[in-house]
């Protein structure tokens, strides 16, 4: 039974509820039903709360909030993943995801080149499955969340779009096994994570449908996301994506999904403003300089980089930044090189991979 406190703390949270509106144009998601979405940030304390009495929300809370619940551990009879030892190391991913939007933006450059990033991981790099960590993701301030569902819905974590967007479908499977795999890599680095079931948010499946197009270049492999912790320290994703590179043995591809420059703070006054604003441009060189560094150094460079005058110009809060620290921790004692970049208003759209394809 749960505390005279807890209880207390979601009374709070309901009379929070009746005064605080949110936004519209949202979407149930899932296979099941007590699973929904909303984008707030009530939405992690409400989460958090149910989470915690292990119970369903109500249904006339249905709209407005993304329940997620606690995974039921896997059984012995499931064993990970075996380890190929013959196989080559897949190399790591940061992509820069952009607006859903840019599903639709055929002839911007950012298009193309996601989709020339997709076919050499479909075509060279052939991964098993994919393990990512999108920016619109936080766990707890020390603990990390990995998705154990096999089948969901997609996440519409926006608002203001078209109402056909929230009509968009992306095929994805999960893997179980796999995410008990991860499960399993995090406890064994020190690293508290929690299985939970959940949909697919946009900072995955909207740039996936253009580098994994399901006419085109469909990806035919299980999609295991993980969450980021809910901080802003650098060197604590650089280790979560430490904890993960024994992964890249088995030929499971690792990929963070973010954005290089990531400022809709000044989205609107950019536009108007000709050429891209001047911390898009220094930010992103110096993101480039730190990730290309020698991996003994390359840890050091990229903390500083959120030390930087420009840092919080280029990002209000770290957010789209950090998937690039998980990838370069997973990359270990392998390089890092930027495949394409395009400062762009308060935007940079650079893509880089750690390490190289298998020839």
């Amino acid at each position: 039974m749960p505390q005279r406190s807890t209880w207390l703390y979601i009374l709070f949270i309901g009379v929070l509820l009746a005064f605080i509106p949110f936004p519209t144009g949202l979407s149930t998601v899932g296979t099941d039903k007590a699973d929904i979405t909303v984008a707030t940030p009530l939405s992690r304390v409400l989460r958090r709360a149910y989470t915690y009495l292990d119970i369903t929300p109500p249904r006339g809370l249905g709209q407005l909030f993304h329940y997620t619940k606690t995974a039921t551990p896997l059984s012995p009879s499931q064993p990970p993943p075996a380890i190929n030892a013959t196989m080559p190391k897949t190399p790591v991913y940061f992509l820069s995801h952009g607006g859903p939007n840019i599903m639709e933006d055929t002839q911007h450059p950012a298009y193309a080149k996601l989709q020339e990033i997709g076919r050499e991981i479909t075509q060279e790099v052939k991964p098993k499955a994919v393990v990512v960590f999108s920016a619109h993701w936080q766990g707890e301030r020390d603990t990390i969340e990995v998705n154990t569902a096999e089948s969901m819905g997609l996440i519409y974590d926006f608002y203001g779009f078209p109402a056909h967007y929230y009509d968009f479908k992306y095929p994805n499977k999960g893997s179980p096994e796999l995410a008990e795999k991860l499960l399993g890599l995090f406890k064994n680095a020190g690293i508290k994570a929690e299985g939970v079931r959940r949909g697919l948010d946009h900072g995955v499946w909207a740039g996936f449908m253009c580098a994994f197009n399901p006419e085109t270049n469909p990806l035919d492999v299980p999609v295991v996301q993980v969450s980021l912790f809910d901080t802003e320290d650098p060197d604590q994703h650089y280790r979560l994506g430490q904890a993960v590179s024994a992964l890249r043995d088995e030929g499971i591809a690792i990929i963070g999904s973010g954005m290089a420059v990531h400022n809709l703070r000044d989205y609107q006054r950019a536009w108007r403003t000709p050429g891209p604003m001047p911390y898009a441009v220094s930010f992103d060189e110096a993101l480039k300089d730190a990730a290309e560094q020698a991996p003994e150094v390359r840890q050091k460079a990229m903390s500083a980089l959120l030390k930087r005058a420009d840092a919080r110009k280029a990002h209000p809060t770290f957010d789209h930044l950090l998937p690039i620290h998980v990838a370069a921790g997973a990359a270990g004692t392998e390089a890092g090189k930027q495949l394409w970049t395009l400062p762009e208003g308060s935007m940079s759209w650079a893509q880089f991979r750690f390490g190289k394809v298998a020839a």
